[in-house]
Parts: C-alpha cells; structure tokens; sequence
C-alpha cells in the first residue's frame, strides 16, 4: 500500500467526519455553551469512531455486510436512541425559552457531567452503524487484501486521530468567548433545533433498518 493511497484514506475519512450528521450536531450544540463539554462529547464520539474503524480494517465490516439483520437490528436501536436524544434536546429547549440561563457559567452547568456527556457522544457514534459501510468502501478498494498488522493498527489510530482533531478544532472555535455570548440568547432554538435533527435523523434510520429487515 502506498502512503499516497493511506492518505487518500485519512483524507476522505476527515471529509466524511466533516459532513452533517449527528456527531457534528451535537458538538455544536455543547459547543455553543461549553468548551469541555463540547471535547467531552467529541471524544466519546471518537471512541466509538476508534470501534467501527477498527471493525472496519480488521475485516469484522464483512460479517455485518454477510448478515444484514444484525446491521438492521442495529439500525433500528441507534434510531430509536437518536429519536429519545432529539425529545430531550427539544424538552430542554423549552425549558431554557421559560428559565432563561443567567450568564455562561449557568448555561455550561445544565449541560450536565462531562462524563455524562462523554457517554452520550459514545452512545451518538454507535447508534449508526452505517458508518461501517462508509469505511467499508472508503478502504477496501485501497487496502492489500492482506496487510500487516501495522498497517492496519497505523490506518486505525490515524483515521480516528485526524477525526478527533477536526472535531477538537470544531469545538475550540465554536466555544469561543465572543462566539459563545452571541449564541448563549439562541441556545433554547439551537436545542430544539438540534432536537428537531435528531428525531429526523433517528426516524430516517429506523425506517432504514424496518426495511433491511
């Protein structure tokens, strides 16, 4: 395998963790209201990015490809996930519309734990296995058919680290103090918002794993 062919890879994987989707969501969403909150949740997503790749280069991807009612089990779970997360986020941002945070430090501290919010951007990447198949066909037609296991372990580490800096560099610009102050009077409509896509995108996926099945 060629280094040119390996940063292809790391490249297109930057622009497939760059698209909308709801990892992006909710890192803005935290962001807008908390630097550490906003890394926490970028790196529970990176965690669960960290588990598909390595699904993904260690061949694992193929057994949810040969068995396609795993992959809609899955599905249907992870929307049904998304779909819970999006009426939370559209409950807390009608409550923040009634009880309006009073400064920054009020609207970081209703966010919650940075654990908690850790393990809801783990739970966020895992509920949509299709970022499997994504990988799947980023890096099958590029990878030897048997690479070593330092290839492999290099190509896992470098697809979740890059991911996890775009997310960090997301994060840092969006929490910025000045950005921050303009959007803390939008933050009830940036949750609901937020919520809305959720609930949308949780749908979507349940409806994608009723008709796989």
């Amino acid at each position: 395998m060629s280094w040119s062919a390996f940063a292809a890879i790391v490249l297109m994987n930057l622009v497939g963790a760059a698209a909308p989707g709801p990892d992006i969501v909710l890192v803005t969403r935290y962001a807008t209201r908390s630097r550490r909150h906003a890394i926490a949740a970028a790196t529970g997503i990176q965690v669960g990015v960290l588990f598909w790749s390595s699904l993904t280069v260690f061949g694992a991807a193929a057994l949810l490809t040969a068995f396609p009612g795993v992959l809609s089990l899955i599905q249907v779970v992870g929307g049904c996930f998304l779909v819970f997360m999006g009426v939370l986020s559209i409950r807390s941002g009608v409550e923040l519309r009634k009880h309006p945070p009073q400064d920054e430090d009020d609207a970081a501290a209703r966010l919650g734990s940075v654990g908690k919010v850790f393990r809801t951007g783990l739970a966020t990447n895992l509920s949509n296995p299709k970022i499997v198949l994504f990988l799947a066909a980023l890096v099958a037609p590029l990878l030897p058919p048997h690479p070593p296991l330092w290839l492999s372990i290099a190509l896992v580490l470098s697809m979740s680290l890059s991911s996890y800096l775009l997310f960090v560099f997301l994060s840092t610009v969006i929490s910025t103090r000045a950005i921050r102050r303009r959007l803390l009077a939008a933050g009830p409509w940036i949750d609901i918002g937020s919520g809305a896509f959720f609930v949308v995108a949780g749908c979507a996926l349940v409806w994608a794993g009723i008709q796989a099945a």
